[in-house]
């Protein structure tokens, strides 16, 4: 959902006032949708569960008129999206006729469409291009400053909890996020072990481990054996996004699994190094100045050796 902001924010410069709605699917975890998007005025959940839920759901869908209706296609073409905006009854009907050379479908439910080719273009741009297709633009300037802003409260979460965990501030504080929400995507927890043994032995950090709802097992593999080699580290865990992501902002460097808490890392400025597997950094890495990452030659997430991300994490720490 961040990489779209570029789309509600060119819709929010040339008309301030308007009333941004989003529908969402249903999932089975909570999305701080209001958090990552300040642009959105109500999100309406799509819940397929029941005849009921679905009536619901378009009931409150037609409950106003709509001069703009969006379906980005950006990452997956969904006859369900067209459908939904279709039934929006909104007056221009934005989407694309085809992406990379594979038709869309569904096109014949948009009014407003064009072929692209997105081959290595970064979700942000392909979702500014859907706005421009419409009419609505960013300047340079303006995409650079799609990032969070955090509140006086966040910061000082921020500042708070690394002062109570990590109190020596002469050692660095390097983080880590070995999770992720695809097995495809989760570097090995093995070699996250010794990658943040190999860290530890030469600079001596103080080590920050971030953790989602789903990274339990991981978790604990990497706690016995960091308790058993009496390494301490400091586990974050579910944090609210922008408290997590004023964090990531104040440490020295972040190393993460290609995952939303990347895109949070990114958002928020942080020095990170991202690994990939199956996905296209070109596509998915955060863009900021801070920000590298590794892909993965043979697609495979656990074929990126230790020895490259360290080689990498020594030049981003000496070799500011």
């Amino acid at each position: 959902m961040l990489c779209s902001l570029s789309l509600y924010k060119a819709i929010k410069k040339k008309y301030p006032e308007s009333h941004i709605t989003l529908a969402a699917s249903k999932t089975n975890y909570t999305i701080p949708f209001f958090e990552i998007n300040p642009y959105i005025n109500r999100v309406l959940i799509y819940d397929k569960s029941s005849t009921k839920t679905i009536l619901n759901f378009y009931k409150q869908l037609c409950d106003r008129k709509y001069q703009y209706g969006f379906v980005p296609s950006t990452i997956k073409i969904s006859r369900t999206s067209h459908i939904i905006n279709f039934l929006s009854s909104a007056k221009i009907r934005v989407g694309v006729n085809s992406v990379d050379g594979i038709k869309n479908k569904s096109a014949f439910l948009l009014n407003l469409k064009d072929d692209f080719n997105w081959k290595n273009k970064h979700q942000l741009v392909r979702n500014l291009e859907i706005a421009r297709l419409a009419g609505f633009d960013l300047a340079d300037d303006d995409m650079n400053e799609i990032k969070f802003s955090f509140t006086d409260e966040e910061v000082s979460f921020a500042k708070n909890f690394l002062l109570e965990n990590f109190k020596d501030n002469s050692k660095k504080i390097i983080a880590f996020h070995p999770g992720a929400g695809k097995k495809e995507n989760t570097y090995p927890t093995d070699k996250f072990i010794l990658l943040i043994k190999m860290i530890y032995k030469k600079y001596g950090n103080h080590i920050l481990i971030t953790s989602g709802w789903t990274d339990d097992l991981i978790i604990n593999k990497i706690k016995s054996k960091l308790d058993k080699d009496k390494i301490q580290f400091t586990v974050a865990k579910n944090l609210p996004v922008k408290k997590l992501g004023a964090i990531l902002s104040m440490i020295d460097l972040y190393i993460t699994n290609d995952t939303g808490t990347m895109h949070i890392a990114g958002f928020s400025g942080a020095k990170m190094i991202s690994l990939f597997g199956p996905t296209n950094p070109y596509e998915w890495a955060p863009r900021n100045k801070n920000s590298f990452f590794i892909k993965s030659q043979t697609e495979k997430i656990e074929d990126i050796s230790v020895e490259e991300i360290f080689h990498l994490i020594e030049n981003v720490i000496e070799f500011k």
